[in-house]
């Protein structure tokens, strides 16, 4: 049905790449473009069998470069699984092209640590008038918890008034410390101050200042939850009418959070350029190239994670409700799959269906989306079918020390 260029080949890109493989039906050919072209050769030895792959070396911050490439290969759409700092840079290319556009984090400017939807939503007008599509933030979270909310609006909560969001890995690499995607944005984000959504304004808290343990479902134990900020607290808030509030959570282990305070005690977590030996360095960037590559922690990793959607409001006849969907995800069981932990995992199989469902017009559109702008049913549907299967439970699991 369609060619598709997937941008980007670290852990995310991997499983992106071997589930469009796995529905060739729909992905017809794929092209792997990297800066790295070796890693995309790589990966095409491992999905050529199933489906046509070419590979290409790119910088997704060369616009002109990234253009050309767009205009020479002609796929239908873009799925950016690279940097969120590359997202406006790919979208200004897409735009060029001619070519549709989705990703799984929003925009993060390089030299600020900050990100929120502003900046793509900015490009609405733009991809509009183009008569393309751009689908923001089909990952996990944000991404599933986003269609998680539409699905408890749409068939158990219709007046949702509060929603939490938790993220929770149960899972252990042995290692002293790595992280499981990108460590330089996951460092940038846990260190940023806590925010969540309350009656059209934004709380703040110092961060990691919030905590409160979280009984998982399933018999998976207790972990410590955080209250952080994350971007789909501010599309929810702004498209699920009669939202009050929105928080986001995620667990941290002690020895993570050791480790995590020694970084920002020594500097290492700054973004600004430093001079060493006559070379500006940013010190950020230097820690993760000495920590493990995230794709690298597939058959280390071991245990299951845990992320769900609490709401909470009233149905049609103004009775209280609340109700909890949630995935599980055996971290073994996606590296037998596909090479991969399952955070990885968990990010890529929802890039992967809202790919799907572009392609295949089940959801379709001109400008930028995020994804509870969509029937979230096909979607579901889809996460069960392709390795992330999900339970509803019709009782609060979790009381927020925050009101």
């Amino acid at each position: 049905m369609a060619r598709v260029m997937i941008i980007g080949a670290g852990g995310v890109g991997s499983v992106v790449a071997h589930k469009c493989a796995q529905v060739p039906e729909v992905f017809t050919e794929i092209i792997l473009a990297s800066r790295t072209k070796s890693k995309c050769d790589k990966l095409a030895q491992e999905i050529k069998a199933k489906v046509p792959v070419s590979t290409y070396s790119v910088d997704a911050d060369n616009v002109p470069q990234l253009t050309k490439l767009l205009k020479k290969t002609k796929p239908v759409l873009v799925i950016n699984v690279a940097l969120p700092y590359q997202d406006l840079h790919i979208m200004d290319a897409c735009l060029e092209a001619g070519v549709n556009y989705l990703d799984t984090a929003n925009y993060e400017p390089l030299d600020t640590a900050k990100f929120e939807y502003k900046w793509q939503w900015a490009y609405q007008a733009r991809f509009q008038k183009a008569g393309l599509m751009a689908l923001l933030g089909s990952g996990f979270d944000p991404g599933v918890t986003s269609v998680f909310t539409t699905y408890l609006q749409k068939h158990l909560v219709p007046t949702i008034k509060e929603i939490d969001i938790i993220d929770c890995n149960a899972g252990s690499h042995g290692l002293p410390f790595a992280t499981n995607f990108s460590p330089e944005i996951n460092i940038r984000e846990i260190t940023a101050k806590g925010r969540y959504w309350k009656k059209g304004k934004w709380m703040e808290t110092a961060p990691l200042s919030v905590q409160k343990p979280f009984v998982m479902p399933d018999k998976l134990g207790k972990l410590n939850i955080f209250l952080l900020y994350h971007e789909e607290l501010e599309s929810l808030g702004k498209h699920i009418k009669g939202l009050e509030q929105a928080r986001f959570w995620m667990s941290f282990g002690e020895n993570y959070l050791k480790h995590l305070e020694v970084i920002r005690n020594i500097g290492m977590d700054r973004i600004d350029p430093v001079s060493f030996n006559g070379t500006q360095i940013v010190p950020i960037q230097f820690l993760a190239k000495m920590l493990p590559d995230p794709a690298s922690l597939g058959p280390l990793t071991k245990g299951k994670t845990c992320i769900g959607v609490q709401a909470s409001g009233k149905d049609a006849k103004g009775t209280e409700k609340v109700a909890f969907v949630y995935n599980v995800c055996d971290h073994q069981e996606c590296y037998r799959e596909v090479k991969s932990q399952a955070i990885s995992y968990t990010t890529g199989v929802p890039a992967m269906i809202g790919a799907m469902l572009m392609l295949t017009g089940q959801w379709k559109g001109q400008g930028v989306f995020n994804m509870e702008q969509f029937d979230p049913d096909p979607f579901m549907a889809a996460l069960s079918q392709h390795g992330l299967p999900w339970k509803v439970l019709k009782k609060r699991v979790f009381t927020s020390p925050i009101q």
